[in-house]
């Protein structure tokens, strides 16, 4: 007979993903009439930028519960009137490969929460545009703002800077 006890540590390691490999992850764009709750990051990816809610979805699980669940786990704001907005496709040629589901969710006014992940702050709508955010949330705050839905394929540079970022549903691009 075969002991597992020998195979344990290959299923206690933290997995590897190979490089290029895209990770999927779900955002929630929380607002509270024309303010927005965002989360100035902490750690990478994006650390020290401001960042919809979100994280990775956990295996089995849909992105439907997993925005729930990043949600709650940031915020501890359990959220009900969830819509989704679109998705967004990041590649490049190190590793920041994402495919992301946006979500978004209009909810009362609350003090802004602590967070493990970095630091939650209201952000007046008026004030996004220069905020120091990711190079393709803007376009998303704005899509969310109209009620349209997008699926954006945004290319970045080996130094992370987008080289392109195009909407194909509507074919328009944006750089």
């Amino acid at each position: 007979m075969v002991s597992r006890i020998k195979y344990l540590p290959i299923f206690m390691s933290k997995p590897h993903f190979p490089s290029g490999l895209k990770k999927v992850a779900v955002f929630c764009v929380i607002k509270s009439g024309q303010k927005y709750l965002l989360l100035k990051r902490a750690f990478q990816p994006n650390q020290g930028k401001y960042v919809p809610v979100g994280g990775k979805i956990d295996p089995f699980e849909s992105p439907y519960d997993a925005v729930i669940r990043e949600t709650f786990e940031e915020t501890g704001i359990l959220i009900s009137n969830i819509v989704y907005c679109g998705t967004l496709v990041e590649t490049s040629p190190v590793d920041y490969n994402w495919v992301s589901f946006i979500y978004s969710t209009e909810i009362e006014f609350v003090t802004a929460p602590s967070c493990d992940e970095g630091i939650l702050e209201w952000i007046e709508a008026d004030d996004l545009k220069d905020l120091d955010t990711p190079a393709t949330d803007w376009q998303i705050y704005q899509y969310i703002d109209r009620g349209e839905k997008f699926a954006f394929d945004a290319i970045f540079d080996a130094e992370l800077k987008m080289t392109s970022m195009i909407d194909l549903l509507s074919g328009k691009s944006y750089i």
